[in-house]
């Protein structure tokens, strides 16, 4: 019986141990690289990015020091996500897309919640947060842009 994909491949070099997580928006998949066949739509949940312990520091000072995103370089072949099972095929029905618009602003206010803080001076917010937090609201800033979204 198959349980679902158990590796979790760095998204930049594919190696199969990584040592740090960050999540991003389902819509953010777009930025990420080779993604063009993924029907973002589909996804439920929050997208993960994997990083080795080489590469987060890549991603950490791309992020903290010159203020980039990652996103473009990641391999969305890479990410972990789920996708909404294929009934319409199966059962000749359609089903309505996952309202992903929660999630979303559950994800954006989390990321201004950590930034705020940082700003604040408070000492107990990690650099990971710091990272996924920018990433995030960078990413919903770049797709908001292209393509806004009905109450997002």
């Amino acid at each position: 019986m198959y349980t679902g994909r158990t590796e979790k491949p760095c998204c930049l070099c594919g190696r199969p141990e990584p040592d740090h997580r960050i999540d991003i928006p389902p819509r953010a998949i777009q930025l990420l690289k080779h993604s063009g066949p993924i029907a973002w739509q589909d996804i439920e949940g929050a997208v993960s990015l994997y990083f080795c312990e080489d590469d987060w520091q890549t991603v950490k000072d791309l992020v903290l020091e010159t203020g980039m995103s990652p996103l473009s370089r990641c391999n969305a072949g890479r990410a972990s996500f789920v996708l909404r099972e294929d009934f319409e095929a199966l059962l000749n029905d359609v089903r309505d897309e996952p309202d992903q618009r929660p999630l979303e602003r559950e994800l954006r206010e989390k990321a201004e919640s950590a930034v705020d803080r940082y700003e604040d001076g408070d000492d107990l917010v990690e650099a990971r947060d710091l990272v996924e937090a920018r990433v995030v609201l960078w990413a919903l800033a770049d797709l908001d842009t292209r393509q806004p979204q009905a109450d997002a």
